[in-house]
């Protein structure tokens, strides 16, 4: 497992390793060794899947406040997205900063995505299916979202989105009140 930090503080790009062979490959998805070596969340209690069937299929930006705030583990296990990150840490040095990559299955790129970041995707194939870990339940009351095309990120999308949720095309506009900023303090 290799660990790419990225632009936002203590997110990372991973790439799995393949041991391959005649029947296949083998990689590791996650290893609790390896991931508190970075100070990386360890202890994951939802996986979620997911099937994008279009491409231009726009999901985020998603995130929970504490203290239900969770990081995620993103995987696509088939197809091609472009995974983003929105740095929403108060005391972050990477606050309000996006990061954006192309994650390709057939590659074994994952994202990590810590606790008090907004995350969201678009797909740049049909068929876009991919697994994702988190490591606090989903709280409704908890969550919030940024909308993917609000101005004061200016998110470099690939491409425009053809289908997103009703929800998350009216997100507000950034509020650091709505938006719960000062509940993230001491996330890092």
């Amino acid at each position: 497992m290799q660990l790419h930090p990225t632009t936002v503080h203590g997110a990372y790009r991973i790439t799995r390793e393949k041991h391959t062979d005649h029947r296949g490959f083998f990689a590791r998805f996650f290893c609790q060794h390896t991931f508190a070596e970075h100070g990386l969340a360890t202890n994951y209690v939802q996986i979620n899947h997911s099937l994008n069937e279009r491409k231009g299929t726009l999901r985020g930006m998603h995130y929970q406040l504490p203290p239900a705030a969770d990081a995620k583990l993103i995987s696509p296990m088939q197809g091609v997205m472009y995974d983003v990150i929105v740095d929403l840490r108060p005391d972050s040095p990477t606050f309000r900063q996006t990061f954006g990559t192309e994650l390709h299955a057939a590659d074994s790129h994952m994202m990590y995505v810590p606790a008090g970041c907004a995350h969201g995707f678009i797909t740049l194939t049909d068929q876009v299916e991919l697994l994702y870990v988190v490591s606090q339940f989903h709280t409704p009351e908890r969550e919030r979202g940024l909308r993917y095309n609000d101005p004061q990120f200016a998110i470099d999308w690939p491409i425009t989105p053809t289908c997103i949720s009703d929800k998350d095309q009216h997100w507000p506009d950034f509020d650091t009140k709505f938006h719960g900023i000062e509940e993230m303090r001491g996330l890092l």
